[in-house]
């Protein structure tokens, strides 16, 4: 199947749902690339980026179940790399 690499972009503003958060990323582990998570206290939120290579459907089922959590906006940018692409032209 087909991989897409793209880049989830969560804003975590009810602090209860971190748990959860980190639940799905869990499980979605086998795709992700990395992750950088930095709290923002003085705003009390927390600003999450995943990078991930994962076929469309997948991205799209993480980022939806991050969304639907209470508090919490996930938004996906796709990469327009295709699974051959090395990123060379």
């Amino acid at each position: 199947m087909d991989t897409r690499v793209a880049l989830i972009g969560i804003v975590v503003e009810n602090l209860d749902s971190v748990q959860e958060v980190n639940e799905i990323l869990h499980n979605y582990g086998q795709y992700i690339i990395g992750r950088m998570g930095i709290p923002y206290r003085r705003r009390n939120v927390s600003i999450i980026s995943v990078a991930v290579d994962a076929p469309a459907d997948v991205i799209s089922a993480m980022s939806g179940k991050l969304g639907r959590l209470d508090g919490v906006s996930a938004k996906t940018v796709y990469s327009k790399l295709t699974e051959n692409d090395n990123g060379q032209n």
